[in-house]
């Protein structure tokens, strides 16, 4: 059994100071990544004793950024796609393992008045693009804050927010194409129905307390790896961000 986690967690340096040691040695994950640290090289040093650590940052300070902790060593290590316009920002990490290819991601945000989403689209046609690629190889586990709410059963107030960042139909449409091309949402295949399960919560209006969150941190999967699925979990009791960590478990 593998055991998967993603997490990201809006500035690592902060997350050091609320619990991320403790969060990252209870959780006991074969390969642990991170969005969103806000890091150059050389910022922190974590001591990970089993693991090789894998780093993507953004050229602009304190912004995005991406993180791969591993205890299965891997055949080869991408940063990027490999598209000038998509590698600036530290957002993708790809590790060529055995049986499997894994992609850590951290997608760009559309912001207020979806400024960036033309930009977006562009990002997710060649990141599908990229991710079809790899599979075609060996399947793929794709993971991180992919910064969209898919249906309205992923966030607790679909009406209000459609249209806005994160939950408008084009993005929505892009993980829609995304999904039938050959990957697999797991927490979603396995609990279609279940509601109040988000991984992100702003910080106003006491929204964690509330539960009233966005569920955009996702382990997708090449579809011939659903087999392999144990399990895939939120979990929303381990603090330190306004994201908490996501799990999935493989029998590989």
């Amino acid at each position: 059994m593998l055991k998967l986690v993603s997490w990201n967690v809006n500035g690592l340096r902060a997350c050091l100071k609320k619990g991320f040691q403790e969060a990252f040695d209870g959780l006991d994950a074969d390969i642990f990544c991170l969005q969103e640290t806000k890091l150059q090289p050389g910022q922190v040093t974590l001591e990970l004793p089993g693991y090789e650590q894998y780093w993507n940052s953004a050229e602009k300070k304190g912004y995005s950024g991406t993180a791969v902790f591993t205890r299965l060593h891997p055949l080869s290590v991408r940063y990027g796609m490999d598209i000038d316009a998509h590698d600036h920002e530290g957002r993708l990490i790809t590790l060529e393992l055995e049986n499997f290819y894994f992609v850590c991601c951290y997608t760009p945000n559309s912001q207020d008045g979806l400024r960036r989403i033309d930009y977006r689209m562009e990002w997710e046609d060649d990141l599908r693009a990229y991710l079809m690629g790899l599979d075609r190889v060996k399947p793929v586990v794709y993971c991180g804050d992919l910064n969209v709410a898919h249906e309205e059963i992923d966030l607790k107030n679909p009406k209000t927010n459609r249209g806005n960042a994160g939950f408008s139909d084009q993005e929505r449409e892009k993980m829609t194409l995304l999904l039938h091309s050959g990957f697999t949402d797991t927490f979603r295949y396995l609990y279609p129905e279940l509601t109040g399960a988000y991984s992100w919560w702003s910080y106003r209006f006491h929204a964690r307390e509330n539960n009233a969150g966005w569920r955009i941190d996702y382990f997708i999967v090449s579809d011939r790896l659903v087999p392999e699925v144990g399990d895939s979990k939120i979990h929303a009791d381990l603090f330190g961000s306004d994201h908490c960590p996501v799990e999935l478990e493989l029998n590989l």
